[in-house]
């Protein structure tokens, strides 16, 4: 604001110094060819039917136009460079060569040489810690002997052999039983109320056995034993195809990465899908996985019911774990959702060179 201010400023100025500037130049031509009254002279003198002081208004402005531009145009050249730089900082490109790469003419400015100076500091300081962070989440934390993965996967897996041997099992017999009833209202021709009443019921128990599938699918402790992450993803998806009815669309590029950065996504992405199949009420789910330059590109997109993104209890225990395991390997993540239009989640973590 205060730039954009500046450059009005400055061609306001120049415009109002042109224009008295010319008019001291015709008042001292009007005097030097002997005329008396030089204000009256100076709307009689006409040029193509108009006053000339009109014209002169109109190249003060134009004059004033051209120096707002040419100002404009140098402050660009200086300054979308480090406009550039800030942004690839903010969307954790890091490792991005743009960034290391001294901006042109910065030594004719101190003030953008002091900025670009600083950005590549910023830089190397976001790599140390991006790095230590990919580094302390690869060592294994102990409590009481076992690593903090090995007691929540236990504790994960316990709860999951629980439902499934007690609330699964009831639904299941609670769903037999509704057959039973719907059919045997067929053949006793029950009123339709009560037709209805049954469907209605059935729906619901149907409604909470896909409910408690997501749960279980969320609470197996499921890991990628030795297999990629590329595998383990589309074994995960083809899995949920043949226990859920939603359209899945997908697209998992095969590459080497840290191992530490492998088992955090593909945890990510057991929560991305629990939450949409829980939450999203979607009929399609897309997903994409691929190495941008440095980066590791996670997208996860629904065409479900979204939400409040502002909204900090809108899925805020599962969006809440997701945001640790992603900074926890020093990546960043965007969220885009509108109310009945879906959600789009993107992740992005930087694949360092010392890695």
């Amino acid at each position: 604001m205060i730039a954009k201010f500046s450059r009005g400023m400055i061609a306001f100025y120049s415009a109002v110094t042109s224009f008295l500037m010319m008019i001291l130049i015709l008042f001292s031509y009007l005097y030097a060819s002997g005329k008396n009254n030089w204000l009256l002279e100076v709307f009689q003198i006409k040029l193509f039917f108009i006053p000339i002081i009109f014209h002169l208004l109109i190249v003060s402005l134009m004059i004033g136009l051209a120096i707002f531009l040419l100002i404009s145009l140098f402050r660009n050249r200086q300054y979308a460079p480090i406009e550039e730089k800030l942004r690839l900082l903010s969307n954790g490109d890091i490792d991005s060569p743009i960034l290391e790469t001294p901006i042109p003419h910065a030594q004719e400015n101190r003030l953008v040489e002091d900025v670009d100076r600083d950005i590549r500091k910023l830089q190397a300081k976001m790599k140390t810690m991006s790095s230590e962070l990919q580094q302390l989440n690869a060592r294994p934390q102990l409590v009481d002997g076992s690593t903090k993965e090995e007691i929540l996967e236990a504790e994960r897996h316990r709860l999951a052999r629980e439902l499934h041997d007690s609330v699964s099992q009831q639904l299941f017999a609670a769903m037999m039983m509704m057959s039973a009833l719907n059919e045997q209202a067929i053949r006793n021709d029950a009123p339709e109320i009560q037709k209805k009443q049954l469907a209605m019921v059935t729906d619901i128990i149907n409604a909470s056995q896909s409910e408690m599938r997501a749960l279980l699918l969320h609470l197996r402790p499921v890991t990628l034993e030795g297999k990629s992450l590329k595998q383990g993803i589309e074994q995960l998806l083809k899995e949920l195809e043949t226990k859920i009815k939603i359209s899945l669309k997908w697209d998992i590029e095969d590459f080497n990465m840290p191992s530490s950065i492998e088992d955090q996504l593909f945890r990510v992405i057991q929560e991305l899908l629990s939450n949409t199949l829980r939450h999203a009420k979607a009929d399609e789910l897309e997903v994409y996985l691929n190495r941008i330059e440095h980066n590791v590109l996670l997208r996860v997109i629904d065409d479900g019911v979204g939400f409040d993104v502002d909204n900090q209890k809108a899925g805020s225990y599962g969006l809440m774990n997701i945001r640790e395991r992603v900074s926890a390997v020093g990546g960043t993540l965007k969220i885009i959702s509108f109310k009945n239009q879906g959600t789009s989640i993107e992740i992005k973590i930087p694949l360092l060179k010392e890695a």
